[in-house]
């Protein structure tokens, strides 16, 4: 079985491929039949501290903004 890398380790991996390249990678991950979100979070499911269903939408998308005028 393959190792699993991190994100850490994986970002500069991407970062030094070329335009062409990046395109390349994305083209092959959305071609990919594990390339959804449901798959992803099907293969990783999201820890509970991850996402919150105690606030709606609109308070989520408010917060903060208590401090601002």
């Amino acid at each position: 079985m393959a190792k699993s890398i991190t994100v850490e380790e994986l970002l500069p991996l991407v970062a030094r491929l070329t335009p062409g390249e990046r395109a390349r990678l994305l083209r092959l991950i959305a071609a990919s039949p594990n390339g959804s979100a449901a798959a992803a979070y099907a293969a990783v499911p999201p820890e509970a501290d991850e996402f919150s269903g105690d606030e709606t939408s609109l308070e989520w998308e408010s917060g903060g903004w208590e401090d601002v005028g």
